[in-house]
This record gives C-alpha cells, structure tokens and sequence, in this order.
C-alpha cells in the first residue's frame, strides 16, 4: 500500500509560479515511476508530467513544457512540480500519482496505481 499526500497548491496571477510536492510513504519510493495529473472542473484528468524511478528521464505535455519541472528525491521519498508562467488554463486540482515497479513511466490514467487526494492550483487573470 502506497500513501501519497500532496501539499503546495493555493492561488497565483497569471505568470506567477507554484512549487507542489507529494510524499510517499508505504513502500519502496525508488522502485516506482511517479506522475502528476491535473482535473479541471468539467474535464477528465489529464497527464501534466512524469519522471522515471531513477529520476533520470522526465516526459511533459506538450503545453507545459518549457514552464514545469518534474524532479524527485528518492532519499526524501518526494516528487515535486514547479510550475512557473501560469495561465489561468492551468486552474484545477492537482494529482500525484505511483506507478509501481515500473521502469518507464505511462502517460494515462489508467497506467498509474495510487494516487493522492489532490491539491487545488487556481491561476486567476
């Protein structure tokens, strides 16, 4: 069983910068890919970013390459998105997610194991 809780989120301007970080707790954090997702009210969840086990690959959506940086600290058991140059398209809540025991990480909901209960990002204009 995986814990993650995520903390970070509140609310910016528009081009403002937001740092989120999830902690895991329950298993061995190296041995696992980590993501984030977002939901905007409305939408399904999409993928934002995800970094590999070892940390040494990281894949983005397109539209936020360039502005979010994905990175862990398997010593520390966190991931952490720092979101820079927000736009209010970047309002919704925020998800970690573990996808366990897997070298490279998936892109889709579905791929992904546990997650953590999200944490509110608003991007006002």
């Amino acid at each position: 069983q995986v814990q993650l809780e995520e903390s970070g989120g509140g609310w910016v301007q528009t081009g403002g910068s937001l740092r989120l970080s999830c902690s895991s707790s329950g298993r061995a954090f190296g041995s696992d890919s980590m993501g984030w997702f977002r939901q905007a009210p409305g939408k399904e969840r999409e993928f934002v970013a995800a970094i590999s086990a070892g940390g040494g690959r990281t894949y983005y959506q397109d539209s936020v390459k360039g502005r979010f940086t994905i990175s862990r600290d398997n010593a520390k058991n966190t991931v952490t998105l720092q979101m820079n140059s927000l736009k209010p398209e970047n309002t919704a809540v925020y998800y970690c997610a573990a996808e366990v025991l897997s070298v490279e990480p998936g892109t889709s909901t579905w791929d992904y194991d546990y997650w953590g209960q999200g944490t509110q990002v608003t991007v006002s204009s």
